[in-house]
């Protein structure tokens, strides 16, 4: 039989069961690498006094971070494709770990951002395997669950991994802070080792086929046009997001010490958004997509009328967070299930380079928005680019459902 899923079913037809442990320890993976790279944000005071630099220099650290991801993650996706995707996962986390152990020893600022850049390259690479890793365990029915498993390691880590990171480093100090989560990798990378199934992601030739190089793939196209929607999408979404502790305080007028909690819940809400995600995604792809955007667009909307009234506003917050909540996993459902076998490494790091642009390309616009126009101007230009990626999708899609149609 061909690789992926169909390489780990036996030769009787029975499927084999759902890869519950597989699955749970890409999450715990990608638990530890998001909590990795978002730690520094809630350690800027005393990294900054420390290492005698400003808090927004410290906080280049996680645009550098980002930053890497974007240029390295598709060529080094590309010259990658063909080692063991389970190994892959190992190497990269070992290096994450040494990233973080080479950040809480850094003696200088200029060292520290030699350790993150290292990190980045890692973690880039990690995404680039892990985003399509699921897509080899399970059958494509069951693709919307097994993402939504295995994006609840990224959810987790903003709820729990980021704060206990933060506490942690308060506690101690942000130089432990480091190490510690740089142990908790390595202990990830043994459970990688004893729990996660391989996989073959080859995709074996036909007698007398030529191979083809992945630009002449016939679902490049359509991976790219999906690429566009995420750049969208996470654009909207962080440009008023990056802002809203802000937006809350001056806008809405919470106390700041009420920010945390907040927070909090919009967190907890993109958790229940997730869980949701996992259980709409496989029988409603396309509509589940839309329908969330849509919620998100509304929930918005009603933060920027009725910023007066708190009660309303921590309403629209929780439903923002529970319909935003599961859009990234289920844009990555999409993905998987758009790109053929052989693109769908390719994409997965196509995939991760387009959120991460989304994200920076996001804090930028809304801090120049912020700066031009004023705070209050982020939610409706959130809607815009939410709309903008809702049309290119649904337009994309009526243009592919049409020429189907032409060719039957």
């Amino acid at each position: 039989m061909g690789g992926g899923y169909a390489g780990l079913m036996s030769t009787s037809e029975t499927p084999p069961p759902f890869p519950w442990v597989g699955l749970l320890t890409l999450a715990g993976a990608i638990f530890v690498s998001v909590t990795s790279e978002f730690l520094p944000t809630g350690l800027l005071p005393e990294m900054a006094a420390e290492l005698e630099v400003s808090l927004s220099t410290v906080g280049y650290l996680v645009t550098i971070f980002a930053a890497t991801v974007v240029v390295a993650t598709t060529p080094l996706a590309a010259l990658t494709r063909k080692y063991s995707r389970k190994s892959l996962v190992v190497v990269v986390l070992l290096v994450i770990a040494l990233a973080n152990t080479l950040a809480a020893a850094a003696p200088t600022y200029e060292i520290l951002v030699g350790a993150r850049i290292l990190g980045g390259l890692a973690h880039g690479l990690f995404w680039a395997v892990v985003a399509a890793y699921s897509a080899h365990l399970v059958p494509k029915q069951q693709l919307g669950r097994a993402v939504a498993i295995t994006a609840g390691g990224g959810s987790a880590a903003f709820v729990l991994g980021v704060p206990v990171g933060t506490a942690l480093g308060h506690a101690l100090t942000w130089r432990a802070a480091f190490l510690i989560i740089a142990a908790v990798v390595v202990i990830l990378a043994i459970v990688v080792i004893k729990f996660l199934p391989a996989v073959d992601h080859h995709v074996p030739l036909k007698t007398g086929e030529i191979p083809l190089p992945l630009y002449k793939d016939k679902s490049l196209g359509a991976v790219i046009v999906l690429c566009v929607v995420i750049l969208l999408m996470l654009t909207g979404q962080n440009l008023y997001s990056t802002y809203i502790a802000p937006w809350l305080i001056q806008v809405g007028g919470f106390d700041p010490d009420v920010v945390p909690f907040m927070l909090f819940l919009f967190g907890g809400a993109g958790a229940i958004g997730l869980v949701l995600a996992g259980l709409v995604t496989d029988r409603y792809p396309r509509r589940g997509l839309i329908g969330a955007t849509i919620l998100v667009m509304i929930s918005v909307f009603v933060l920027a009328v009725v910023s007066a009234n708190q009660f309303a506003v921590v309403v629209a917050f929780i439903v923002w967070g529970v319909s935003f909540g599961g859009l990234p996993a289920m844009l990555q459902t999409r993905m998987l299930h758009t790109a053929s076998f052989r693109m769908r490494d390719l994409a997965a790091a196509l995939q991760t380079t387009a959120f991460n642009i989304g994200i920076g390309a996001g804090a930028l616009i809304g801090g120049l928005l912020l700066e031009g126009i004023g705070i209050g101007s982020l939610p409706l230009v959130q809607i815009a680019f939410l709309l903008a990626g809702v049309v290119v999708f649904l337009v994309f899609d009526a243009l592919r459902v049409a020429k189907a149609r032409r060719l039957a």
